[in-house]
């Protein structure tokens, strides 16, 4: 019986391990399988996506900024240019002590405790094979001492790349501009931002021509395809795609003289345009103060830059394309064609100027002879800038006319140039006001801007258009850039002005007379030499209202002033006058008279400009 129950359990036992045994290797068969198929799935179905994936872990691409383009002046004299940065990193797995080695290298250049402790938190960011940049711009003379004492810098290594620096700095600092590192906001410039913008410390232009041609000038980065192993560390390069420097610019600047009108202006607050009258090319282009636009470049200090911004002369500022401004006299001009084209008046026709106008029960007097010019006529009352004579004019043109005019003649006109906050000025109309204001134009508004005040404004790049289209008869429109690449950009031939060769030809005797006659209000500032006679047009312009009381009293003069409450002193000019050559106008802030203080200016930037050109043809 007990051999019959052992023989039975047995056979239980063995039927149990089979069933396990089975269970077991059914079990090893399906993972066999499933490790099989996805074996077969990584390196059949799925190989081309890991072996991309592996390559790309592999391969690093990396941008390398190109050269930024030249800008010259008309001649081919540099104005930007790109000079070596001398700089030095440091490679912590290359050093046992990083912050013994800096400390080691503070003896040698000017390095802090603040900025050693900067360096080494970089350092604790990165991999150790990564360089952290120590110091950059340096001279000459430090970047050697560095050099030279290497061996005991362990993990220091120099290196030599490019930065911006500008000639004559300040001279062209509001036309050239400045280049700075990148920011958001200039990243928003663009709808598809370039890469090479990403690279840190990358400069971007940010004002003048280096950010309006910004695109042209910065070029396309090359591409350095590299192999490096799991760490990240660079082990050789295996690829380069070649991009391209920027394109060189040649402005139409002459830097001789926009030297010499930077220095003529030197200590106001003022700026001047010189412009060819027929090419509308723009030799010189100054505004004052100024600022160094390597500072930017190089790193403005707080100190610098709270300077710059508080001063109250604006020396940020663009004046000269800017600065809008009552054009005060200087609009008479435009008066006077648009009175002579609709046949208002004629060259004879004459007013009498007791010295004041009086519509209604309001009086406007006249600002340049208290006791009035007597019996007058067109071009004497341009040439001695009589305000009741324009008043007369302007009375029977109206408003709407005179605008179209001014139009006509560059004024109100927004000119497309590589320039920064370019202003439109204004020309006022009815509707204008309406607009603005919600009130009805009045016949004073037409009075007041009849001699250039009240609403109407002008900036001195619009000055000199306005006076090259009379001078030439021409739309002349300013332009700046003269190649791209040794590629003319040039604009050679404008329409005529759709204004009679009589009515232009009246304007330009009194401005002829204004200078060169004794009775002109520009005499004293006339131009001798017949081969170089300038025709011109002065004005004062009124930035505070004169009351009642104060003319029965005296009127103050500019000395008794505030400087913020002095006149503008304004002048336009061009030469010679039977062959014009040169345009210029000049806006000297506060500066009073016009007569006295603008137009002696305006008379020697123009004498320069014929000086160069006997030194051109020698």
């Amino acid at each position: 019986m007990r051999k019959l129950f052992s023989e039975k359990n047995t056979e239980i036992g063995r039927k149990s391990v089979s069933r396990r045994i089975l269970l077991l290797g059914l079990g090893k068969m399906t993972l066999i399988g499933l490790l099989a198929w996805r074996m077969r799935k990584l390196q059949i179905e799925d190989s081309e996506k890991y072996r991309l994936q592996a390559e790309e872990n592999r391969i690093n691409m990396r941008l390398i900024p190109p050269e930024r383009g030249l800008i010259l002046d008309r001649r081919g004299r540099e104005l930007a240019i790109n000079v070596g940065n001398y700089k030095l990193v440091i490679t912590s797995e290359k050093t046992r002590n990083p912050k013994k080695t800096l400390g080691k290298l503070a003896e040698l250049i000017n390095l802090d405790d603040e900025e050693i402790d900067k360096i080494l938190k970089d350092i604790n960011k990165r991999s150790p094979f990564v360089p952290v940049t120590i110091a950059e711009h340096l001279s000459w003379e430090s970047f050697s001492k560095v050099v030279l004492n290497l061996p005991a810098l362990p993990g220091i290594t120099p290196e030599m790349g490019l930065t911006r620096y500008y000639k004559k700095a300040s001279s062209i600092a509001h036309v050239v501009g400045y280049v700075g590192p990148v920011s958001r906001k200039d990243l928003e410039r663009f709808e598809s931002p370039d890469p090479v913008l990403q690279i840190p410390k990358f400069q971007i232009g940010k004002t003048g021509v280096e950010r309006e041609l910004e695109e042209k000038l910065r070029g396309k980065a090359s591409l350095s395809k590299v192999e490096v192993n799991a760490a990240g560390r660079i082990i050789r390069e295996t690829e380069r795609i070649m991009g391209f420097s920027g394109a060189n610019l040649r402005l139409t600047l002459d830097n001789h003289l926009q030297e010499y009108c930077h220095q003529r202006l030197s200590g106001l607050s003022a700026s001047c345009v010189l412009m060819g009258v027929n090419s509308g090319q723009i030799i010189a282009l100054a505004s004052m103060p100024s600022f160094d636009p390597n500072k930017f470049v190089f790193g403005i200090s707080q100190k610098d830059w709270d300077s710059l911004l508080n001063n109250k002369l604006r020396p940020l500022s663009n004046k000269a394309v800017s600065g809008a401004y009552p054009p005060a006299s200087t609009l008479k001009m435009a008066v006077a064609i648009s009175a002579l084209e609709n046949g208002i008046i004629s060259k004879s026709d004459a007013f009498d100027c007791p010295g004041h106008f009086d519509l209604g029960n309001q009086r406007f007097h006249c600002w340049k002879k208290k006791g009035g010019h007597g019996r007058i006529d067109l071009k004497e009352a341009i040439s001695q800038s009589c305000d009741v004579f324009f008043w007369e004019v302007a009375r029977k043109v109206g408003i709407e006319n005179i605008r179209l005019t001014a139009k006509g003649l560059g004024l109100g006109t927004k000119f497309d140039l590589p320039l920064s906050s370019i202003t439109k000025g204004l020309i006022p109309s009815k509707e204008w006001k309406r607009k603005k204001l919600d009130q009805n134009w009045r016949v004073g508004d037409t009075l007041n801007a009849a001699v250039g005040q009240g609403f109407t404004l002008a900036s001195p790049l619009q000055l000199v258009v306005m006076t090259s289209r009379i001078a030439s008869g021409r739309a002349v429109r300013p332009q700046l850039v003269k190649s791209i690449n040794g590629k003319s950009k040039i604009q050679t031939s404008f329409p005529e002005l759709n204004y009679s060769r009589d009515s232009l030809s009246i304007i330009r005797d009194g401005m002829f007379l204004s200078v060169n006659n004794s009775k002109g209000t520009a005499f004293k500032s006339r131009i001798k030499d017949e081969t170089q006679i300038m025709a011109g047009k002065t004005g004062t312009s009124q930035v505070r209202r004169i009351s009642l009381e104060e003319r029965e009293t005296g009127v103050l003069s500019n000395d008794q002033l505030p400087w913020e409450q002095r006149d503008h002193a304004i002048f336009v000019a061009y030469a010679p006058y039977k062959n014009p050559k040169y345009a210029v106008s000049i806006i000297i802030e506060h500066g009073g008279s016009g007569a006295q203080v603008a137009a002696p200016i305006g008379r020697d930037i123009l004498l320069k400009a014929f000086d160069s050109d006997k030194k051109l043809i020698v």
